[in-house]
């Protein structure tokens, strides 16, 4: 499915550009397809956080048991990496 694209103005400093095109030509991309990845990139977080936040907000306002809290950390603590 082809969608209708839109052309829009970015001011990026040199650097930063030099660093697109380098980095799009080792991909074999254009600097184009480098932006729309990384705008989707950003947008996927950012909707990640805020669904992260309404989470975090509904267990303040309906915390989880107690007991089912100290299952957990006991199960963290046995499975967590050691760093």
């Amino acid at each position: 499915m082809v969608m209708a694209r839109k052309e829009v103005l970015v001011q990026l400093d040199d650097e930063l550009v030099a660093e697109l095109d380098a980095r799009a030509e080792r991909e074999g991309t254009s600097r184009s397809e480098l932006l729309r990845r990384g705008a989707v990139a950003v947008l996927t977080a950012l909707a990640e956080r805020d669904d992260d936040e309404v989470l975090r907000e509904a267990y303040r306002r309906t915390p989880q048991d107690p007991a089912v809290i100290r299952s957990a950390r006991r199960l963290a603590a046995r499975t967590a990496p050691q760093w």
